[in-house]
């Protein structure tokens, strides 16, 4: 478990929703964000969070649609601690149960109207970060990133979708993973117009007969570069990373 003193309390969609983190180790930032404004749920419905962590991606879904059944699965004790922590700090119903998705725990093993999942996606092999926690929740290690798209829909009921933010070299694999879902649609992020795609959002629906549609991109930043210490988000990205937006205009 982590102590009081090595965390830091954060906050997200500008203060709306508020989170403690770890000081050092696996911090979320933007990802969980748009992975939940990307969700298509709607009240009433079950949500699972695959590799919950500190329950950023559960939260924010769960701040923008009221009356979500919301369950999380986290592999290190001390994270799913904090997202137990940060549910009831936020008033909102987080089932958190720890363990492992190749051993899906009985308390889960049951049908969800939808599935989502910020996995690691750092390619392995490479040097990973000195803080274990950091490095367990970043770099795929010992299961490969299509497991986590079968381990998702065989969570889903039928009609079911999964969201799913990675790397954009990470694509291929997680569409080799699909299995029984169809209807796949990728949106890839671009830091700003004309720059390649390094993360993309994959939605696919269990039992979906869709054709494979690549999305317009979805651009974060205006402007050529960076200027100086000031805020550059587009209006779009703005609304999802601030005002808790969702991202269905992109998905159609």
């Amino acid at each position: 478990m982590f102590d009081d003193a090595d965390l830091t309390d954060d906050k997200f969609l500008c203060g709306r929703l508020r989170l403690w983190q770890p000081a050092r180790g696996y911090r979320a930032a933007t990802d969980p964000v748009l992975l939940a404004a990307a969700c298509p749920a709607l009240t009433g419905e079950s949500v699972l969070d695959l590799g919950c962590g500190a329950g950023a991606a559960a939260l924010c879904l769960g701040w923008r649609v009221k009356g979500l059944a919301l369950s999380g699965l986290e592999l290190q004790a001390g994270y799913a601690d904090l997202a137990r922590r940060n549910a009831a700090r936020n008033g909102i119903a987080l089932e958190v149960v720890e363990g492992d998705l190749r051993k899906m725990p009985q308390v889960l093993r049951r049908d969800f109207d939808h599935v989502i999942c910020n996995p690691p996606y750092y390619p392995p092999g490479g040097t990973p970060s000195p803080v274990a926690t950091r490095a367990t929740a970043m770099q795929v290690d010992e299961v490969p990133l299509a497991e986590w798209v079968l381990t998702a829909g065989r969570r889903l009921r039928p009609g079911g979708w999964l969201t799913m933010i990675t790397g954009a070299d990470a694509l291929p694999e997680l569409l080799s993973g699909l299995g029984k879902l169809g209807s796949a649609m990728v949106l890839p992020l671009s830091a700003r117009e004309g720059r390649a795609a390094k993360r993309v959002i994959l939605r696919a629906r269990k039992g979906g007969r869709s054709a494979f549609r690549l999305l317009a991109p979805l651009v974060l930043h205006d402007g050529e570069t960076h200027g100086g210490d000031r805020e550059s988000y587009t209006q779009v990205a703005n609304a999802v990373l601030r005002e808790g937006a969702d991202l269905s205009q992109f998905f159609g």
